[in-house]
Formats: C-alpha cells, sequence, structure tokens
C-alpha cells in the first residue's frame, strides 16, 4: 500500500434524519499503517459517520475512497468486500456457538462445513499468534470473558481479511487489564501495516494510544491534528467550544457519624442467580464511597436493594435505624421518607418518563408531597415553579419545562434526575453511573455537585465503571467481583492497575502485580 495515498478518504459526506443534520460536509483523511481517533461529545455524528463507512446507513451526499479509489458502500457486504471490519461497542456474537462458528458464520466456503472449520482453525492459530489475540477456538461464546468476546470480533474481522479496523467505544466493558491487552494487540495491528479508526470518548485512551486525532461537534468535523501535538484540555475545548475543567477541583473528605451501616446483604434475582454475596460497608456523613468494577458484578443490585427497588437479606441501617428490606417499607417511597435519595443507572427507564415534560418529572417520587397539593388535587403551578428554579439552579438546557423529557439531551435529563434527588436535601446519595452518556461540559457540572453535596455533609455512595471518575471523586474505593467486595483502598495510596487486579477477582494484588 502506497503510504502518501490514504486508506480512507471520506469528502463532503452528509447525513439528515428528518430536520436533524447528523454530519454536515464532513471531509477526513486517515492515513495506512496509524490508528486514528474520532472523538466528541454525545450525538456528535461519530457514530452516524462510521455507520456510513460500513454500510448501515448511505450517505446523502458524498464520496468515499478506499486507498485511492473511489468507492460505493451501500451495505456492510459492501464493506467487508472492501476490506473495512468493525467491531462494534455491544458484540455481534452469537452465545451458544464456539468462537471458531462464530468467525466463519457468514463467511463459509462451498457446502462442506468441516472444510471451513478446518480451515479457520488455522488461520486463527496464525493470527493468534501474530497479534497476541490468543482464544480457545472451541470454547463457547457465553463461557468467555467479555475481553476474550472482544477478541473473537477482532478475529471475525481479520479471517475476513479486514486492513481498516473500526473500533466503536471498545474499552466501555473491560478491566484496565484488558483495556492494556487491547491496546498491545492495536500496536501490532498498526505495526503489520493495518489502519485503525478508533471511536471513543476517553481523552486519556486518545493520547495513549492515537497517532492523530479528528474532533467533530454538532455534525460537522472541527479539527485534525496529530496527537503528539496536542493535550486532553485542548480536544475537551475543541470538542465542547469552551475551555473545561478536567480536574475534579475538591478538598480533602472529613467524615462524620456512621450514616449507612451494611451487613451481610445478600440478594437472588428473579432467576435464582444470587448477585450479592454477603456486602458489608459502612458510609459516613461528608464522604463519597466510590464502588468500581466492571459492569455486571453486583454493584447494579446493590443500588436496588438500598434504593427500595429489590428485596434482599441482611441488615441496612441508617443512623443506627434498621431498614426493612422486604416487605411493608421496603419500598422506594419507604427510602426516600427515611432520607435516601437514588440516581439510577438507567435514566432511561428508571429515572424518567420520557414522554412527561421536564416539570412532571422534576417531581416523580416526592409527587405527593404537600407543597405540591392543592386541597385534592395537585398545584400545578407550584409545580412549574419548582421546576423552573431547578432548571436554573443546574443550568439544564433548554430552560423550558414545558418540553418532553425525550426532547432534551443525555446530559441534560441527568441533570433533571440529579436536581429532582439532590434538592430534597438527602442524607444518604446513591448515584450510578453519574456521567454515564454525558458530554464533557455537563460532567464537569455533574462532578461539581456531587462534591458540593459531599461538602454539605452528606454521605455519597457512587457507582461507575468509569475508573478514571472513580479516582477523581471518591474518598474511599471499593471494588466489587461477582457479587462480593474483594477490598477497599484510599484512592491517593492504589493505582488502575491494583484495581484492575481487584476488578477480576485477584486479592492478593501484591503478589499478582510482582507475579
Amino acid at each position: 500500500m502506497n503510504d502518501t495515498v490514504p486508506a480512507i478518504e471520506l469528502k463532503g459526506i452528509s447525513k439528515a434524519f428528518g430536520p436533524v443534520q447528523a454530519n454536515k460536509d464532513i471531509s477526513i483523511r486517515v492515513m495506512p499503517g496509524t490508528i486514528h481517533g474520532i472523538i466528541g461529545e454525545n450525538g456528535a455524528g461519530k457514530s452516524t459517520l462510521m455507520s456510513i463507512l460500513y454500510g448501515f446507513y448511505k450517505a446523502d451526499a458524498g464520496e468515499i475512497y478506499i486507498s485511492g479509489r473511489k468507492t460505493d458502500i451501500p451495505d456492510s457486504q459492501a464493506a467487508i468486500s472492501a476490506g473495512i471490519g468493525m467491531v462494534f461497542q455491544h458484540f455481534k456474537l452469537v452465545q451458544n456457538f464456539t468462537v471458531l462458528e462464530n468467525v466463519i458464520l457468514g463467511a463459509e466456503e462451498g457446502g462442506l462445513l468441516n472444510n471451513s472449520l478446518s480451515k479457520a482453525r488455522k488461520v486463527l492459530k496464525q493470527l493468534a499468534e501474530e497479534y497476541e489475540l490468543s482464544v480457545d477456538p472451541d470454547a463457547l461464546i457465553e463461557d468467555l470473558s467479555v475481553g476474550h468476546q472482544q477478541r473473537v470480533e477482532i478475529l471475525k474481522a481479520l479471517y475476513r481479511q479486514a486492513d481498516i479496523l473500526i473500533l466503536d467505544e471498545p474499552t466501555g466493558v473491560l478491566t484496565p487489564a484488558e483495556a492494556d491487552h487491547l491496546f498491545r494487540i492495536l500496536d501490532n495491528l498498526r505495526a503489520e501495516g493495518k489502519t485503525i479508526i478508533l471511536i471513543t470518548h476517553k481523552l486519556r485512551e486518545i493520547m495513549e494510544i492515537t497517532d492523530t486525532v479528528s474532533v467533530m461537534r454538532r455534525g460537522e468535523m472541527t479539527a485534525t491534528v496529530k496527537t503528539s501535538e496536542t493535550s486532553p484540555e485542548e480536544l475537551a475545548e475543541l470538542m465542547v467550544g469552551r475551555k473545561v475543567l478536567l480536574r475534579v477541583d475538591k478538598k480533602p473528605a472529613t467524615p462524620g457519624e456512621k450514616l449507612l451501616e451494611i451487613k451481610d446483604l445478600r440478594h437472588v434475582d428473579d432467576h435464582g442467580v444470587e448477585r450479592l454475596k454477603g456486602i458489608s460497608l459502612d458510609l459516613r456523613a461528608g464522604e463519597i464511597l466510590g464502588i468500581a468494577g466492571v459492569a455486571g458484578n453486583g454493584q447494579s443490585a446493590l443500588l436496588e436493594v438500598l434504593g427500595g427497588y429489590a428485596d434482599a437479606t441482611g441488615s441496612v441501617k441508617l443512623r443506627g435505624q434498621e431498614l426493612p428490606l422486604s416487605g411493608p417499607g421496603s419500598d422506594g417511597s419507604a427510602r426516600r421518607e427515611a432520607g435516601i435519595g437514588h440516581v439510577p443507572e438507567d435514566r432511561h427507564h428508571e429515572g424518567l418518563i420520557l414522554d412527561y415534560t421536564a416539570w412532571e418529572n422534576a417531581i416523580f417520587g416526592y409527587h405527593r408531597d404537600a407543597q405540591y397539593q392543592k386541597g385534592l388535587l395537585m398545584d400545578h403551578d407550584a409545580i412549574r415553579k419548582d421546576a423552573e428554579g431547578k432548571i436554573e439552579r443546574f443550568d439544564v438546557r433548554p430552560a423550558n419545562c414545558n418540553l418532553a423529557a425525550k426532547n432534551f439531551s443525555g446530559g441534560n435529563q441527568q441533570k433533571i434526575v440529579l436536581a429532582r434527588e439532590i434538592e430534597r436535601n438527602p442524607d444518604v446519595l446513591l448515584i450510578g453511573q453519574p456521567t454515564r452518556g454525558v458530554d464533557i461540559g455537563a460532567i464537569e457540572f455533574i462532578h461539581q455537585q456531587i462534591v458540593r453535596l459531599r461538602d454539605e455533609g452528606k454521605a455519597i455512595l457512587l457507582v461507575s465503571v468509569e475508573l478514571d471518575e472513580i479516582f477523581a471523586l471518591s474518598d474511599r474505593i471499593a471494588v466489587m467481583f461477582d457479587g462480593q467486595i474483594m477490598g477497599f483502598r484510599d484512592p491517593a495510596e492504589t493505582d488502575q492497575r491494583e484495581l484492575g487486579l481487584l476488578m477480576a477477582g485477584v486479592t492478593n494484588t501484591k503478589e499478582a502485580s510482582h507475579g
């Protein structure tokens, strides 16, 4: 491949969905044998652009060139034929098939499946040695870790002879150790001349692994720069259009009395699976306890039990008073009355009713309070006035309480939920994934509100899959794996490597890190 000819060149790409202009006259050149990052806020148009390149969408205008040749890509089969492979954020694997069967699925040769399987086994062995992609070809997908499933997706693309790989938020569900291994794989692929496009919102990853980075904002390409010639601060400003404080500005905590005491908490889900296996922890006034872990290791169940959405056994005390864990007085309403606020992990399914207005969403859970009543009816004027105050104080945009929640961006939806819970002045605030799908400018604001609440003497239990967020906000860190707490750490005395080992179930982290 000629190194002076771009592996990919997009010229004047535009795409609209009704009145929404997702991509507007975008041009980009990606050179062969490089890792090219694409970043931008939620809804900036990154995924739409890559979906056009992979044949999921057809552009309204513009041209695609692959290795200097104009190429029409009407569907994903045409993209694969052009040497493009895509690893999606949510893997496209058949769970009860083996690795080998998944790799050849859709790429079988002739009528004899055995011939395809035999060929794939040899190719997989070669690819595994070449790129550090070792995975048991006979293992069932459902038995593999998330990191190994991702390797299968990469192997699928390489088996189809992809020279260009698109990875969409590839580290979202990986432990730090798995993310490090993925970066080594990408290094090996780059060294072999493969071209990689990396879509991520994590500035640290962009700085660590990419050669070049393109920034998108509101459907347009705002800049393309060499990674070595930029900084996280400059990239954040290009993404948002203003300067953004990337660090969390907070004083050391001064923890007070124990507000929440949890002992031997156990929870079995509707399928009979034990999600919490004897959780014990304390939470003090004026501190943020961060819960780190790969998604699916019991953090969600912990929030649901404490928030009154799920039954459990064990003991939970608030200010020394036992809280019922099943039956009467154990629901979300009782928890709110006791002084526990809850910002759920999934704002769309648990935090908001998207078709309802902002002013209605701003009081859900508290709508029976006396301040919102007028005789036997709700006082709509009082509710609207209350919502307008929250919208102003939490800088919700647009500042229109009559808009349906679905018409706000993810960050502004999250602000509505945060305003509702924080302004109730709870003693304990449970927060799940506070900045998931949230733009970088809103992240800064949300972090400031969480720290303010801590400084006012509230106790905060923070669950996040973002280790950077856990380190930035937490005064103490607990790590969960398989429904258990593997250990507690002081953020100033640990690092991502040690937490990553705990997240993978390794308790003797000192020995493991030296071994």
